[in-house]
């Protein structure tokens, strides 16, 4: 009985990262530019795109770079399949699966997805030319798992999703956006999980004394809820996003992120760049506004106005 416990867990630990009911599609760039034709696809649950979107966004919060993403979400999938897990082996938990015991953290703070992917990557970061080597070498040198190997089935997943949720592949996400088991909804909502996963900077209120027209200190700097009461905006500055990130990089990552949490926040609109996703739109494809101001700023990625990436909550 032991032996086929443990052959059990095995089974399910390697092949971990099952979608069960998709309701989210990331479409790799293809021949036919974002999104288009030849490109690889991803399905997951709406679960699993907020947990990947807040892997995504913390690390961006450090400055770490897209290849980290890729080995964090890789390694997330394989450890819990994108599922902030209250069980594991011993005392793993979480989306890493990671052990209170052994120095990671208290409980409630490895359940915490934020942390979780936080604590990830700081031990990412002491790992000697990462970026270099095969992922799941990368990904054991961090989590010390009995199977190593298994890392490796999920690259290619993994990278689709960090080039979507960093923003450096454009308009290839999107959710049918039903609500699941909805807690909180309207803008405080959308402000909330935006400080929660790309930090209380992400929600700075400007300072009153700002001349018209003056630079932001950040991508998110002051989310603007408009006078709709259900509309929040994201001014994007193109001489101020750290870490050599572009514009276009910084307002994909945010329109990603809201349409990502669609479900989970009832948004119902996100558009950004001349490009509007709207809830029930499976396809995935992100429609044309028409607006082709804001399309030129946010899809060459240097150069052009601020734009803004503009979300829209169910009444």
């Amino acid at each position: 009985m032991v032996l086929s416990a443990v052959a059990g867990y095995v089974v399910v630990q390697y092949v971990t990262g099952g979608t069960g009911d998709p309701g989210c599609r990331v479409v790799s760039r293809g021949a036919g530019g974002a999104g288009g034709a030849g490109g690889a696809t991803y399905e997951f649950t709406p679960e699993q795109a907020v947990n990947a979107a807040t892997i995504a966004a913390v690390g961006t919060d450090r400055a770490m770079p897209e290849r980290a993403v890729a080995i964090a979400l890789a390694t997330a999938l394989q450890e819990s399949g994108l599922r902030n897990l209250t069980h594991g082996d011993r005392d793993s938990l979480g989306l890493f699966q990671q052990r209170p015991s052994q120095g990671w953290g208290t409980e409630a703070q490895v359940t915490d997805p934020a942390y979780a992917a936080s604590i990830f990557y700081k031990h990412l970061a002491k790992v000697r030319d990462y970026t270099e080597l095969p992922l799941t070498v990368a990904a054991q040198r961090v989590q010390r798992s009995g199977y190593p190997e298994a890392y490796a089935k999920h690259e290619p997943d993994a990278v689709v999703l960090a080039a979507a949720l960093t923003g450096t592949s454009a308009a290839t996400l999107t959710c049918d956006g039903r609500a699941r088991a909805v807690t909180a909804t309207g803008p405080d909502a959308v402000r909330a999980a935006l400080a929660r996963d790309f930090g209380r900077d992400a929600l700075r209120e400007a300072d009153a004394d700002t001349e018209a027209g003056a630079e932001k200190t950040s991508a998110t700097d002051t989310p603007v809820t408009e006078t709709d009461g259900r509309t929040v905006t994201l001014p994007v500055s193109k001489d101020t996003i750290a870490g050599g990130r572009s514009v276009s990089e910084c307002g994909w990552q945010l329109a990603h992120w809201a349409v990502a949490n669609a479900s989970a926040l009832r948004i119902e609109r996100v558009s950004y760049a001349g490009r509007e996703w709207v809830a029930g739109n499976t396809d995935s494809q992100w429609r044309s506004t028409g607006s082709t101001s804001t399309e030129a700023a946010g899809t060459a990625g240097a150069g052009g106005a601020a734009d803004s990436v503009r979300i829209v909550t169910a009444p």
